[in-house]
């Protein structure tokens, strides 16, 4: 069984804290500020230079808020330092990436492009310049908002299992499957 939510959270250089009457935690990075509304349930408390984060009882829906809330708020922290970062691969024949003004222009095999509009606090770029396919990066300080762009954009042409075209994360692997064989 996991005990995820008994580790105390590192808070690093830069970042401050600040935990609401309410329950509200915030926390601000040099990258940016992010803010929680944590269960009533359950009790965030300022350590020596840690968050812990406890829970009332032992029933099972405190357990997996107190192991949830927690791994949101080391997520936040990590975001407002560090930042978050999906790669994805656009892999096929005339299938492109172009971003012009913000916005994700895609060419993928359909007869018209797709344009894609990120939302606030994510940021798309392009990278042509590694090998023969075009690659995507989504950046941002909110985990939950970069991985649900990169699964949308992902989602518009999902690799296909026997030319391995479409759009794939950098390190999906995708089973191929064999083609057609003639009849003998």
């Amino acid at each position: 069984m996991s005990r995820v939510g008994y580790l105390p959270i590192t808070i690093l250089d830069g970042v401050t804290v600040d935990i609401g009457s309410n329950n509200l935690v915030t926390v601000k990075g040099p990258k940016g500020e992010l803010s929680l509304q944590v269960d009533p349930d359950i009790m965030v408390e300022m350590g020596e230079g840690d968050l812990l984060v406890k829970r009332p009882t032992e029933q099972k829906r405190h357990k997996s808020l107190h192991g949830l809330y927690r791994s949101l708020l080391d997520g936040m922290i990590t975001g407002v330092t560090e930042g978050f970062r999906r790669e994805l691969e656009v892999i096929g024949v005339g299938y492109r990436a172009i971003v012009e003004n913000g916005v994700l222009e895609l060419a993928l095999g359909y007869s018209h492009s797709i344009f894609f509009v990120p939302p606030e606090g994510v940021d798309i770029s392009v990278d042509i310049k590694r090998g023969k396919n075009t690659f995507i990066i989504v950046d941002g300080i909110d985990k939950q908002k970069v991985g649900q762009v990169a699964a949308k954009i992902r989602s518009l042409r999902p690799p296909e299992p026997y030319k391995g075209k479409g759009v794939r994360y950098v390190d999906e692997y995708v089973r191929r499957k064999a083609g057609k064989t003639a009849a003998g």
